[in-house]
């Protein structure tokens, strides 16, 4: 379940460079998700509902819930990362738990174990509809800090 214990806050330069990295991804701004929260080592990402981002019983669309929650992952690794480096995904793993029929979708990514060249992070997604979250996916990924390619 969700880490309800505070994150320290980034600086406003990673904060700076996470949000703009996040601006120049294609997907993310082709589903409609903005970043809610840049922690050190924790990032949130909301995706509104709308009808392009369901499947055919009106939920979530898997594939939509698990780009954020990628997205988000990578995003809090990156928090930690130096500045002349730049992040990809290696793998993920993401368990559907509930349908997400919500408002939106809230992913949250949170670093597990920071590493030199490999971080791992856990990954969740929450149906938010008004004051209930409802957790609907999970999982975890591993990513790479790529040394001498900055996201700029």
């Amino acid at each position: 379940m969700e880490d309800q214990t505070p994150h320290e806050p980034a600086s406003a330069e990673v904060q700076a460079r996470v949000q703009a990295s996040f601006e120049r991804q294609g997907l993310m701004a082709h589903l409609g998700a903005r970043l809610a929260h840049i922690g050190l080592g924790r990032v949130h990402i909301v995706l509104p509902n709308r009808p392009e981002l369901t499947q055919q019983h009106g939920y979530f669309h898997a594939g939509a819930t698990s780009a954020v929650a990628d997205s988000a992952g990578g995003y809090a690794a990156f928090t930690l990362f130096p500045e002349d480096t730049s992040v990809l995904t290696v793998e993920y793993k993401i368990n559907l738990l509930a349908p997400a029929e919500s408002d939106h979708i809230e992913a949250v990514g949170t670093v597990l174990k920071p590493g030199r060249t490999l971080t791992v992070c856990q990954l969740e997604a929450f149906g938010v509809e008004g004051d209930r979250r409802t957790l609907v996916a999970t999982g975890q990924q591993t990513l790479i800090c790529v040394k001498g390619r900055s996201e700029q």
